[in-house]
């Protein structure tokens, strides 16, 4: 499967269990890999054909900008639902950071791989 390689991806968004993170927006780090078929995108040349990620990156900035989870937990895997369940991607790892939340850490964060089928698409 083919993929598409989206790095260190900064957004600003309200997520945490601390008070102060839950009333001012942090740093928070993405990183996706979408897996799906480019060969008929690279046979026609059309970006109707192709996982538009500028699309996608698009729609996740916003998802990530309005939502206030409380879990880096619930925040990676509703951007791994979202992508699934709006593009055609078959699957999809997403890694999530939150620079500076631990001390003497760069930063701190969890990655997950999904599939269409984990969430019953």
């Amino acid at each position: 499967m083919d993929k598409i390689i989206i790095k260190d991806l900064l957004l600003r968004g309200i997520i945490g269990i601390n008070p102060d993170e839950r009333t001012k927006k942090q740093d928070i780090l993405l990183n996706m890999v979408l897996y799906t078929d480019i060969r008929h995108a690279a046979e026609t040349d059309n970006i109707a054909d192709a996982a538009n990620y500028k699309i996608i990156s698009k729609r996740v900035v916003e998802y990530v900008e309005a939502s206030e989870h409380l879990l880096v937990e619930r925040l990676v895997t509703e951007i791994a639902r979202l992508i699934l369940s709006e593009y055609p991607v078959s699957r999809v790892r997403v890694r999530v950071e939150k620079p500076g939340a631990l001390r003497f850490a760069k930063s701190v964060g969890i990655e997950i791989d999904r599939r269409r089928a984990d969430f019953g698409l």
